[in-house]
């Protein structure tokens, strides 16, 4: 089983709290913007869903 993390960019402030919280270190900030680099270590915690007040991250189950 996989999950695909997606950041709108529309909607993200660049407050890098999913790049601290995320366990497998999914996130960087790229242009004042989270950027799922590693998308394929995302587990599921969907940590960064919880911590993102402005509604930004989706986490799906591929």
């Amino acid at each position: 089983m996989s999950f695909t993390p997606t950041v709108d960019p529309d909607k993200c402030e660049g407050c890098e709290e999913c790049v601290d919280i995320c366990p497998m270190e999914v996130f960087e900030m790229q242009d004042e913007k989270s950027v799922p680099v590693n998308a394929e270590d995302c587990e599921g915690c969907e940590s960064c869903v919880e911590v993102c007040e402005s509604g930004a991250i989706t986490v799906t189950e591929d």
